[in-house]
């Protein structure tokens, strides 16, 4: 995703669009030609963008988490897919725009049941709130857009700082990333400030996103790739064949870093 700004040379606006093709339906602002989601009409739970694959990298180094949290509902690609493929995952999702809440059904996002959850709140305030214990997420996910961009504050230290109480001992966060945005290294430096030698990042193909994983934990250099790029038992096959080439992305990152 890139965010180019208006014609006009004025900040883009937030409003979420809905916009179909004969195969798909994407998710954009108004005023940008950033595509923030999209869902293929043939097969709604696939995940159509590379970025949504590399985040799923997570599976790499924790197959079956507990608890997830995800800051950012966009379209539901990511929420969905791990509804669907993770049933003993607990999901909760937070968005602070309404209007694209109330797209969630022309997404196929599920109903919130006793193990998802979409919550309407401020994604930087929901991270400041006491939790402990099985409240403490094992995988975070950051992906919050609007049509300006990242929100400013979700790229500051102190949010970082928020995501790393907030996770588990050896919680993993995921954050995307716009490569080409002026944002980017401030984001990308407050985010080694937190986590240390506990992460690194991969960059897709057309070096538009960045992909950041962090680990509260130690770092990265004991994970058994090997091992990791096997199926989970109780992984769908249709899933991973979708995440495998990623995942040999991630693979060659760490592999060469």
């Amino acid at each position: 995703m890139s965010l180019p700004d208006s014609p006009s040379g004025d900040p883009p606006s937030t409003r979420p669009e809905l916009r179909r093709t004969r195969d798909a339906l994407t998710l954009q602002f108004a005023g940008s030609a950033a595509v923030q989601s999209s869902m293929s009409l043939l097969n709604p739970y696939a995940l159509e963008l590379d970025y949504t694959r590399l985040m799923m990298g997570f599976l790499l180094f924790d197959s079956a988490p507990r608890r997830m949290l995800m800051i950012g509902l966009g379209g539901g690609s990511l929420a969905k897919f791990c509804h669907r493929y993770l049933p003993g995952t607990s999901i909760d999702v937070v968005e602070i725009d309404p209007e694209v809440i109330a797209l969630r059904d022309a997404f196929h996002v599920p109903p919130d049941d006793g193990r998802f959850r979409v919550i309407a709140a401020d994604g930087r305030l929901y991270l400041q709130e006491p939790r402990a214990g099985a409240d403490l997420a094992d995988v975070l996910l950051v992906d919050a857009y609007d049509g300006r961009g990242m929100p400013p504050a979700l790229c500051e230290r102190a949010f970082f700082e928020d995501c790393r109480t907030a996770m588990s001992s050896e919680g993993i966060l995921v954050v995307n990333l716009h490569f080409e945005s002026a944002t980017y290294p401030v984001c990308l430096a407050h985010l080694r400030e937190v986590f240390g030698a506990s992460l690194f990042e991969v960059v897709d193909d057309d070096m538009t996103n960045s992909i950041v994983f962090a680990r509260k934990g130690e770092p990265f250099d004991d994970v058994d790739l090997a091992a990791a790029l096997r199926k989970p038992a109780a992984m769908a096959k249709d899933a991973w064949r979708q995440l495998l080439p990623t995942f040999r992305l991630i693979e060659a990152t760490l592999t060469l870093r």
